[in-house]
This record gives C-alpha cells, sequence and structure tokens, in this order.
C-alpha cells in the first residue's frame, strides 16, 4: 500500500464525484429543460437546431473533462493500495462503457449530424430539404437513445459508488 494523504483522496474522490455529477447533471438539464425550452422559444427549426447543436458541443467539452478526471481518479485510488477506496470491476467496466460511448459520439456521430444538419439547412428545394432532415432524424435517434444508455449507465455507476462507501462504511464501524 502506497502512503497517501488523508488530503490527497479526500481532494481525488471529491473531483470524482463533481466529474460524475457533471457528466450526469449536463445530460440532465440538457434533455429536461435546455431541449424543451428550445422547442417551445425558438421561432425556427434552424435557429433551435443550431443552438442545441452548440449546447451538445459545450457539454461534449465538459465531458472530455469529466473522463480525464474520473479515469485519472480510478487510477489514483487504485495505485494508494487503500481497499477504503479500492476501484471495483464493475466501476472499472461501467466507466469504460462511458468513456466508449462518449468518444463515439464525441468523435463520430455528433460530427456526422452536425454536418447532415449543415447539409439540411443549405437545401432550399423542398424535396431535397426533406430528405436531408430525414436522414439527419435517422442518425439523431439513435444518437439520443446511445446518450440515454450512457445517463442510465452513469446512474447505475453512482449506484455501484454509493454502496460501496456504504459497504466500506458498514466494514470500519
Amino acid at each position: 500500500m502506497h502512503r497517501m494523504s488523508r488530503w490527497g483522496m479526500v481532494c481525488c474522490l471529491t473531483l470524482e464525484w463533481l466529474a460524475l455529477g457533471i457528466w450526469l447533471g449536463g445530460l440532465l438539464v440538457l434533455i429536461g429543460a435546455v431541449i424543451p425550452a428550445v422547442f417551445n422559444t425558438f421561432g425556427g427549426q434552424e435557429i433551435g437546431g443550431l443552438f442545441l447543436t452548440q449546447a451538445f458541443e459545450g457539454y461534449n467539452r465538459f465531458v472530455i473533462g469529466a473522463v480525464a478526471i474520473m479515469c485519472a481518479a480510478a487510477w489514483y485510488r487504485w495505485w494508494s493500495g487503500d481497499q477504503a477506496v479500492a476501484v471495483s470491476r464493475g466501476e472499472l467496466a461501467l466507466l469504460a462503457g462511458m468513456v466508449l460511448i462518449a468518444g463515439i459520439i464525441i468523435v463520430v456521430l455528433h460530427p456526422y449530424a452536425t454536418s447532415l444538419q449543415a447539409q439540411a439547412f443549405a437545401v432550399k428545394e423542398e424535396a431535397a430539404r426533406k430528405a436531408a432532415f430525414e436522414a439527419l432524424f435517422r442518425i439523431l435517434l439513435p444518437v439520443r437513445m446511445i446518450y440515454m444508455v450512457n445517463l442510465v449507465l452513469g446512474i447505475v455507476l453512482v449506484g455501484i459508488r454509493t454502496s460501496l462507501s456504504l459497504a466500506r462504511e458498514k466494514v470500519s464501524t
């Protein structure tokens, strides 16, 4: 076991929970507040669509930061060798799945959807515009589903972390 300061571990765990909270909370705010507000406030499909694209790009930047923090914190907890903050296999598997999903969204799906959106907004002829929007919506449906899967995985990760904390607390008392 490596000698770790209590302060260092408190900072590690605080940053890890904060990163997970930003990841999950940000997605909940986008889904529960921003998207409905955009569709109930903005006049046109183009303005609302561009706003949401920008909002999700900002969220994705936060997710990249959260991924870095959570991976570094998991490594730090593992490296410490302290059983009170040990990293479980289930926790690592969920985190790896979330990172993989986020990577697919950020690197592949979001840029592709953004390019389809730009094409749809650029087309002026009605039939071609309708076809372009159909192509865009075909990609947005699986993207939404994948975001929801990541949200559920994150909630399960919170449950695992909480359960492990409670189990360790019970053992230490």
